[in-house]
């Protein structure tokens, strides 16, 4: 599977670290390509690739290229995943996967129509630590569940993407869909309503979010900022105990608890390169076999994602300079 890079910010730079320290010989950094061809150029001398091109235009038309790895901002993914999809390319989109969800219909449309792959890059979806949990959920070993909560929070007040709502900027969007997800993986999309709140900047971004998911009989209670530091940490609460995962942007550790706080279990999740690598394998296999979709983050899921993410922004009244 040979890959071509749109974009080479520091998501694009992790990712090509996590394709060299893989040593899979299946999967190739291929081309990346930039607005600017000095700045492809130098991406390739530092991270790998056989070709650079100075246009996105240019890397789509080169027909070794089997998957378009999307790394631009948010603002920017329809454009460049549908300059992909159009060149009849498989594409893998970071997250959050489009703007809202007219855009995200839009391509997954064009993908279905065509026979392409397309999957949305949310990395907590491909990890072990999703089976993991989900197992002991099932197992039963804290009863029966009736809430969780999650939070992830990051000082990221200078990250001047995330200040310009052009850009769609703000804390939701970027940090804010990994508790989302992460409620989602464990309650499932059944929800019956929302609740929402938001602290806005000057610009009008949200800076800190707090959502709130209402099931039948569970809740799941969200925070998000890019103004602080939080624990990053997510619970999921039974009538016999509770379990505790640690970094809900990345699972490193899961503890259960028993009703007396005792610790049952402390589970150590798999030693992995970066965490990335997940969804590479799985692109990989899916090309293999035909797929058009990923069974770990199908596009219906990342279609209902999305249309979360529109009402969150609804309730608080936050809308995209290009909506």
């Amino acid at each position: 599977m040979k890959i071509g890079f749109i974009g080479c910010g520091s998501i694009a730079k992790t990712m090509a670290i996590t394709i060299r320290e893989m040593h899979n010989s299946e999967i190739e950094l291929y081309a990346v390509s930039a607005r600017d061809i000095n700045k492809a150029e130098e991406f390739k001398r530092e991270y790998g690739g056989v070709v650079a091109y100075g246009s996105y235009e240019e890397l789509c038309e080169d027909p070794n290229v089997d998957l378009v790895y999307v790394a631009t901002p948010h603002s920017h993914h329809y454009r460049h995943t549908m300059l992909a999809l159009t060149h009849n390319k498989a594409v893998l989109c970071e997250k959050a996967f489009m703007v809202n969800e007219e855009e995200a219909e839009a391509c997954i449309s064009f993908a279905r129509e065509h026979k392409l792959l397309l999957v949305e890059a949310i990395w907590t979806r491909f990890m072990p630590s999703r089976r993991i949990v989900n197992d002991l959920v099932k197992s039963n070993i804290i009863g029966e569940i009736s809430s969780l909560s999650a939070n992830l929070g990051y000082n990221l007040r200078k990250v001047e993407r995330l200040l310009r709502p052009e850009l769609c900027g703000g804390a939701l969007m970027d940090v804010g869909i990994y508790p989302l997800n992460f409620a989602l993986m464990v309650f499932g999309d059944d929800y019956l309503r929302i609740e929402a709140s938001a602290l806005k900047t000057e610009l009008g971004v949200d800076r800190e979010d707090d959502y709130t998911l209402y099931y039948k009989d569970r809740v799941a209670h969200l925070h998000c900022t890019m103004s602080a530091i939080t624990d990053r940490r997510g619970y999921i609460y039974g009538d016999n105990g509770y379990i505790r995962v640690d970094n809900v942007n990345n699972p490193h550790n899961i503890r259960v608890y028993d009703r007396n706080y005792r610790m049952l279990k402390d589970i150590t999740v798999p030693q992995q390169v970066t965490g990335y690598e997940y969804q590479l394998l799985e692109c990989n296999e899916c090309l293999k076999k035909g797929l058009t979709e990923s069974i770990s983050m199908p596009l219906s899921e990342s279609l209902f994602v999305m249309k979360t993410l529109d009402r969150i922004r609804a309730i608080n009244k936050i809308k995209y300079p290009m909506e």
